[in-house]
């Protein structure tokens, strides 16, 4: 069932998923077009998500948006007003104002390059997104370095809950707080009206030249849309690794099925519920916290290996 609208204003809109955006030319959705995607949200009660490029739109771009309640994704570049920014680089995340949102793009190396700022930001944010970008090209030793910078960045969440401030950061502290998936839902719970005023998957099937799926005029036309539902993925539907994302994008990308994700994906998204259960361990050391909840140790981190055991 839908529950979001995505809105791509401007081909140039910054990523704040796995995808990359390299367009370079402003290709701005129509005010016609923009218009009639919030009367769809309107009619289908969807949530507005407008994604806004690195530029300021027309007047009457933002009235048609003012129409009805939206969440704008913005760069910092532009706004510190957003209800959720997104920093193009590291260096970035020193202009969002203290217990801001904020979203970021960056692969393993800069993580592990960034330490210090990444640790510095979350003492004054209230939640920072980290998007990793080379999950479908990480090895053996990726992983391993991986899993050492999240222990990490679990010893200074500790101690920011200690003093008080519950910082989140979605690659720890997410699974502590979740008590069932909830991955992105493109295609299920979420769709994209792109600036061409078609519909898409996500914003990165619209850039990468996907076939749309329907139009703001005819509607919706989802080709076997059961395969974007959580229960028609086989393997992710008896994974407890809460809170990983399932890009359908990513999935497509590594498996050619939007319903099967790459074992890069499940990789990592174990190392992260793996270290949100040391966390637990850690912030536990100061004090009560959270006492329903419990994370059980497993002993692998591909839940492939489960589905082949079971059958």
């Amino acid at each position: 069932m839908l529950k979001y609208l995505i809105i791509q204003l401007c081909d140039t809109a910054p990523s704040f998923c796995h995808y990359g955006n390299g367009r370079k030319g402003s290709k701005l959705i129509s005010a016609d077009d923009l218009h009639a995607a919030v009367m769809f949200a309107m009619k289908e009660n969807l949530c507005v998500q407008a994604v806004w490029p690195d530029y300021e739109i027309p007047g009457e771009l933002k009235n048609e948006l003012m129409a009805t309640d939206h969440v704008n994704i913005a760069p910092l570049s532009i706004t510190s007003d957003a209800q959720i920014s997104i920093a193009a680089e590291v260096k970035d995340l020193n202009d969002a104002p203290d217990g801001s949102t904020v979203v970021i793009r960056l692969s393993s190396e800069d993580i592990e390059r960034d330490f210090d700022e990444i640790e510095s930001a979350l003492r004054r944010l209230d939640r920072l997104n980290v998007v990793l970008t080379d999950i479908e090209h990480m090895t053996e030793a990726g992983f391993e370095k991986y899993g050492r910078l999240l222990d990490r960045f679990a010893e200074t969440i500790a101690k920011e809950y200690k003093r008080g401030h519950g910082v989140q950061f979605n690659l720890l502290t997410d699974r502590l707080l979740l008590d069932e998936m909830n991955n992105c839902n493109a295609g299920d719970e979420s769709i994209t009206v792109a600036p061409d005023g078609k519909f898409y998957i996500c914003p990165a099937f619209y850039l990468d030249g996907s076939e749309p799926v329907g139009d703001l005029k005819n509607g919706l036309d989802v080709r076997n849309r059961q395969l974007y539902r959580l229960n028609h993925a086989p393997i992710c539907r008896i994974c407890d690794a809460w809170q990983c994302r399932r890009c359908v994008w990513l999935n497509k990308k590594s498996t050619l099925e939007v319903n099967t994700p790459g074992r890069e994906q499940c990789v990592v998204s174990h190392i992260e519920r793996n270290a949100s259960r040391k966390l637990l361990e850690q912030i536990r050391l100061s004090g009560e916290f959270m006492p329903e909840k419990e994370i059980s140790e497993l002993h692998y981190v591909d839940p492939f290996e489960q589905l082949v055991n079971s059958n």
